[in-house]
């Protein structure tokens, strides 16, 4: 799966204990309701967000994760997270060159009002 729309945060690395480490990544996606989707870089892939910034317009290929935790009075619970694996900047969007004119076709001379329309439309 992938997101596209722009960078709005890229958070600092958390080191959550001696062997796991994750980033957070915040990519405001460009539609009619824009969202705000928060992605998680993990272990190596944090080192990933080292060359962006705020602004942005990228592609971001995500895994989504989830997981069932039962608290201590017994209830279980089930939670998502978006996982991010890959990340690419879009391509700056080149204006579109006009379409050349197509050329004008002469009028026809040599209608025959009585010859049968064999057009099928």
């Amino acid at each position: 799966m992938e997101v596209t729309g722009k960078i709005k945060v890229v958070n600092p690395e958390q080191q959550v204990s001696a062997s796991f480490r994750k980033r957070e990544l915040v990519v405001t996606t460009e539609e009619q309701y824009p969202q705000h989707i928060l992605v998680e870089f993990t272990q190596d892939k944090c080192d990933l967000l080292n060359n962006y910034n705020i602004g942005e317009a990228v592609k971001v290929s995500i895994n989504l994760r989830g997981r069932e935790w039962v608290n201590p009075q017994g209830e279980t619970r089930y939670f998502n997270s978006i996982q991010g694996w890959r990340i690419e900047k879009m391509a700056a969007e080149a204006p579109s060159a006009p379409m050349p004119a197509a050329p004008a076709f002469a009028p026809a001379t040599n209608l025959n009002e009585d010859e049968p329309d064999d057009l099928p439309f």
